[in-house]
């Protein structure tokens, strides 16, 4: 065998070796891996709990005696129906004011097609005027009840014989 022939024959056993070499790896068998060792677990007793510290109230020192008031806030919750009547028609009638000025139904409500109802808790002050108000029960929508807010903040001179504390349902409706 001459020297070049013997060369080939090198290259062409490396070239075949190399290129079968990830083969054999699928021919030789391999030690079976042990499965992981199974997981144990156990609950332990608990530890019993310190006993409760008593709750206890320090006594106030006493307080000295409050002046009551001169007047007195009334709710005026015996009314006829006639009496209620009265006030009542007078915020409708200044809610129906706002309505046909278009500050009552917000445009945005109007163009998303927003209907509801909210409950307010209007509070009046001794000239009665709107002292407070906030939403009891919202309508779901917070563009309408913002709108509640600021119509019932808007009344002017809710008749005397109204009760100092009501809670008004205002109703936005699309016709």
């Amino acid at each position: 065998m001459t020297r070049t022939n013997f060369r080939l024959l090198l290259a062409l056993t490396l070239s075949l070796l190399l290129h079968i070499a990830p083969f054999i790896r699928d021919f030789v068998p391999q030690p079976k891996k042990q499965p992981p060792p199974t997981l144990q677990a156990s609950l332990k007793p608990a530890h019993p709990a310190p006993p409760p510290v008593p709750l206890t109230l320090e006594k106030p020192a006493p307080a000295a005696k409050a002046e009551p008031s001169k007047k007195p806030v009334t709710t005026n919750s015996s009314k006829t129906p006639a009496e209620t009547k009265k006030w009542l028609d007078n915020v409708k009638q200044q809610l129906k004011k706002q309505h046909e000025r278009g500050e009552f139904y917000p445009a945005e409500a109007i163009a998303q097609g927003l209907e509801g109802e909210v409950l307010v808790l209007m509070l009046l002050d001794n000239d009665g005027q709107v002292a407070a108000s906030r939403v009891e029960q919202s309508s779901g929508y917070k563009i309408l009840d913002n709108a509640a807010l600021q119509a019932v903040r808007a009344l002017r001179s809710v008749p005397a014989d109204a009760p100092r504390e009501t809670l008004l349902p205002v109703r936005f409706r699309l016709r």
